[in-house]
C-alpha cells in the first residue's frame, strides 16, 4: 500500500505541475506578459514544481535527507541517466558555448551547495541568496534572448516542454477564460501539495521499513520520480534531432533545482545538508558535471558510446548508494 501511495504521490505531483504551468501561462497572457518572459519564468520554473513540492515538504517534515537528496539526486540523474539515454537514442553535436556557459553555471551551483554545507548549511540567508541568483540567471537569459546572442539553457528548458505540448507555447493573444485559468491554477496547486505530502510520507515509511536512510530514498526513488518530466522531454527532443534543446533542458533543470528549489527550501524550512550527501553525493555531482563538460569539449559531439557510459555510470552510482555493491 505504501508503494502505491508513493506512485500516486508522483502522479499527482506531475499532473498538478502540468496543470499549474498551463494555467499560469494562460493567466500571464491575459496580464500582457511577453511570450519570451513567460517561457523563461513560468514554463521554466513551473516544470520544477514536482521537485520543489517534494523538497519543501520533506524539509518541513524534518527529513532533510529526502529534501536535499531529491535536489542532488535529480541533478545526478539528469546528467547521467536522462542525458545518457537521450544521447544513446540519438547522438548529437554540442555547441561548446552553450555547454561552457550553462554547464559552468551548473558547476558553480554545485560548488555553492558544497560551500554552504561546510559553513552555514541551507539557512534562510543562503536560500535568499540562491533565489536572487535564480532571478539574476533568468534576467541574463532574458537579455541574451532579446539581444539574440544565443539561447540559454533556461530558454531550451521551456522550449523542450513546448515541443511535446503545443498548448504551453505562450501567445501574445490571450487564450481562454481568465477565471477558468485561475481555478485551474488553484487545482494544480492542490494536486501538487497533496502529491508532495503523499510522496514524502510514503518515502519516509519506505526508508524505515527497508532500514535505509532518508538520504538513500531521496537520492534514488524520489529523485528519479520527480525527474520523469525531464526524462520524457529530453528523450523526445533528442529523437527529433534537437540535441541542443535536450542538453539545454538538462542543464537548465540542474540550475533551477539548486537555485530555485534549494533556495525556496532554505527560505521555507532552513535545514542542514546531511553529512553523507555533503561528503559524497555533492562531490559526485561536481565531478559528473565536469565529466560531461569534458565529454562534449573533447569531440564537440556526444556519441552513443558516451551516452551508454553515462547510463552505466548512473546504474553504478545507484547501486553503490543503495548499498547493493
Amino acid at each position: 500500500m505504501t508503494y502505491l501511495l508513493l506512485v500516486l504521490g508522483l502522479v499527482l505531483l506531475i499532473a498538478g505541475g502540468e496543470l499549474l504551468v498551463r494555467s499560469a501561462v494562460r493567466i500571464a497572457e491575459h496580464l500582457g506578459l511577453s511570450p519570451m518572459l513567460i517561457g523563461l519564468t513560468i514554463v521554466g520554473m513551473g516544470t520544477s514544481m514536482p521537485e520543489l513540492a517534494a523538497s519543501v515538504q520533506a524539509a518541513l517534515a524534518g527529513s532533510p535527507g529526502i529534501a536535499l537528496g531529491n535536489i542532488v539526486g535529480s541533478n545526478i540523474a539528469n546528467l547521467l541517466l536522462i542525458l545518457g539515454l537521450a544521447v544513446a537514442l540519438s547522438p548529437f553535436a554540442v555547441p561548446r558555448g552553450v555547454l561552457w556557459r550553462d554547464g559552468g553555471v551548473g558547476l558553480v551551483c554545485a560548488a555553492v551547495l558544497i560551500a554552504a554545507g561546510y559553513t552555514l548549511g541551507l539557512t534562510r540567508g543562503v536560500g535568499i541568496l540562491l533565489v536572487i541568483g535564480m532571478f539574476a540567471y533568468v534576467y541574463l537569459a532574458f537579455r541574451q534572448e532579446k539581444a539574440r546572442a544565443g539561447h540559454a539553457a533556461a530558454y531550451h528548458k521551456a522550449l523542450a516542454l513546448e515541443e511535446i505540448d503545443p498548448t504551453l507555447v505562450p501567445s501574445a493573444k490571450p487564450h481562454g477564460s481568465m477565471i477558468l485559468a485561475a481555478v485551474s491554477l488553484l487545482a494544480g496547486i492542490v494536486l501538487i501539495v497533496s502529491g508532495g505530502s503523499l510522496l514524502v510520507d510514503a518515502a519516509i515509511t519506505i526508508s524505515a521499513n527497508l532500514g535505509v536512510s532518508d538520504e538513500v530514498i531521496g537520492l534514488t526513488v524520489v529523485a528519479v520520480g520527480t525527474s520523469l518530466p525531464e526524462l520524457v522531454t529530453s528523450v523526445i527532443a533528442a529523437i527529433k534531432r534537437q540535441g541542443e534543446i535536450a542538453l539545454g533542458n538538462v542543464l537548465g533543470s540542474n540550475i533551477y533545482n539548486v537555485l530555485f528549489i534549494g533556495g525556496v527550501t532554505g527560505i521555507v524550512a532552513p535545514t542542514q545538508i546531511p553529512a553523507s550527501i555533503l561528503e559524497v553525493d555533492l562531490w559526485v555531482l561536481l565531478g559528473v558535471s565536469a565529466f560531461v563538460m569534458a565529454f562534449a569539449y573533447t569531440g564537440g559531439r556526444l556519441s552513443r558510446v558516451e551516452g551508454a557510459l553515462l547510463v552505466v555510470g548512473y546504474a553504478g552510482y545507484t547501486a553503490v548508494t543503495a548499498g547493493l555493491i
